[in-house]
């Protein structure tokens, strides 16, 4: 039996993996977190991750370099990977995804988009979540 996978939330502001964290446990998810890249992927390698949410703007390893990186580790060069970032300029999204990213979500989070991108990129079955 395949072992189910986590979602990661890598955010330099632990406000916002507290509220991400929060909403996803609500509904039945399980996570890990990450305040910088290099915990982010230490923990990659210590857990089972399913799909990452990444800051973008986080000091020392931005979002760009850090999804270059994830791609570059062998179990993880398709899992996907959703930028979420408070730039929300023209062009971001684009960015983003060219930097490797599979989906983009802007700063104020809203929850019904974040979690129709969670389904949408989700492999059903394959991400912890308690069917309550």
């Amino acid at each position: 039996m395949e072992q189910l996978k986590e979602i990661i939330i890598i955010d330099d502001d632990d406000r916002n993996i507290f509220a991400l964290s929060a909403v996803l446990k609500a509904k039945g998810f399980h996570c890990v977190s990450a305040v910088s890249g290099k915990e982010a992927l230490e923990k990659l390698m210590q857990n089972t991750i399913g799909l990452a949410l990444i800051d973008m703007m986080m000091p020392e390893m931005d979002g760009y370099e850090l999804i270059k990186k994830i791609r570059l580790i062998e179990n993880y060069k398709s899992i996907p990977l959703i930028a979420v970032t408070a730039q929300a300029m023209l062009g971001d999204k684009e960015k983003c995804l060219q930097a490797g990213a599979d989906g983009y979500i802007s700063k104020p989070i809203s929850i019904d988009i974040l979690l129709q991108i969670l389904q949408q990129h989700m492999p059903a079955g394959k991400i912890y979540y308690d069917r309550k």
